[in-house]
């Protein structure tokens, strides 16, 4: 996240005293995922970021391969991922590689009172097909709803609130810095005109709370597949302002507008967020190719390269056949894919599509768990027969 932004309040020059009304100090953390090189954001605490007063073992939260089959097109049933009252535990990893994890999840219930979630491996992209409510950090609150990417930087203190008891989530947790693709932005990493998106799309952190509390909270904090239980002493959004470059945000995927042409446009210009060796992409309501020859519907094409996965969200999807809400397809490298069929003929003449889809493009393959194949679909990779 390049764009400046602040709240609260802070000192007029960084690295500086600053002072409480008491005459003590306030605490200044640096904040940021790629060490002193890149975005960063400075907090302000009422009370040291470091008082920890209880450590636990950690348990083992770490996706395992459930086969070693990895060619082959498959089909997952997202909605038929139980709901769980834990907001933790809800979250169920179906495919991982090096590079990112693709989770979904169900939470009846947030993360709430006392207990807060640290992901110190991944940033996290987590959207939200059904439920509305809030995310609770330090910098903030980002309310939430159908559509929206939250996207939120590894090592981010949060909590999460929900409406009510339905609640879909899709989680995209990556081992790199999320980011906006760099022919989007200027040099100096403003949005430019061509990008399906800007700045006045993007909702930051609003409503800072300072919570000056004492006594026990429980952080439990993500660190290379295991789960740490660690009680500091004082609540940890206790901060009286930050600025900077590096923090939560919210983009929806109802502000992404469609790049299309007079023939079928490829894949990258759906493209939303960059990380290192994948992409997600946004499919939205489209209006569709306009050459009087045009094939609205994707043309075959051989994945040499990439895994692909869509995450299908609501409307009818014009090259796929019995699409379902929260279904999620694999089209690994090395063999091709293409429309279903009659879904070729059908699409021409077409004016418009009205599907709307997460896609995840990976470059190394993706691996698949034991709750990927409890809701897969195994008959979806004889459906162009």
């Amino acid at each position: 996240m390049a764009h400046y932004y602040s709240l609260g309040k802070i000192p007029q020059k960084r690295h500086t005293q600053y002072r409480k009304p008491d005459g003590g100090l306030y605490s200044e953390q640096l904040f940021s995922t790629e060490g002193f090189s890149s975005n960063s954001s400075l907090l302000y605490h009422v009370h040291p970021p470091t008082q920890i007063i209880k450590a636990e073992e950690p348990i083992n939260v770490a996706p395992t391969a459930a086969t070693s089959n990895i060619l082959k097109h498959r089909c997952f049933k997202g909605f038929d991922v139980a709901p769980n009252a834990d907001y933790l535990k809800s979250r169920k990893t179906v495919l991982f590689n090096n590079d990112v994890q693709l989770t979904l999840a169900s939470p009846t219930k947030g993360l709430t009172d006392n207990v807060f979630y640290k992901n110190a491996d991944t940033d996290e992209v987590i959207f939200i097909h059904e439920g509305n409510g809030r995310l609770l950090t330090q910098y903030g609150s980002l309310p939430f709803g159908y559509g929206d990417y939250v996207v939120v930087p590894r090592g981010t203190i949060y909590q999460i609130e929900f409406e009510q008891e339905n609640n879909r989530l899709f989680i995209v947790e990556s081992f790199s810095p999320i980011t906006f693709p760099k022919r989007y932005l200027s040099k100096y990493g403003q949005l430019l005109e061509h990008a399906p998106f800007c700045e006045r799309d993007i909702r930051k952190p609003q409503d800072l709370v300072t919570h000056d509390e004492q006594g026990e909270f429980l952080i439990q904090v993500k660190k290379k597949g295991l789960l740490y239980p660690i009680w500091y002493g004082h609540h940890p959004f206790d901060v009286i302002g930050w600025d900077g470059c590096e923090y939560p945000y919210i983009l929806s995927i109802h502000d992404f507008e469609p790049i299309t042409g007079r023939v079928h446009q490829p894949p990258p210009v759906h493209q939303t967020f960059d990380a290192h060796n994948f992409v997600i992409c946004s499919f939205v309501p489209r209006l569709y190719d306009y050459h009087p020859l045009a094939i609205p519907a994707p043309y075959n094409h051989s994945n040499i390269d990439s895994d692909e996965v869509l995450y299908y969200v609501d409307g009818d999807f014009m090259s796929r056949k019995h699409v379902e809400r929260g279904m999620i397809t694999l089209h690994p490298a090395g063999i091709p894919h293409g429309p279903h069929p009659g879904t070729v003929e059908k699409s021409i003449g077409a004016k418009e599509t009205k599907e709307l889809a997460v896609m995840v493009d990976t470059f190394h393959p993706l691996i698949l768990t034991n709750e990927a194949l409890g809701i897969e679909d195994e008959k979806y990779v004889y459906s162009w027969l």
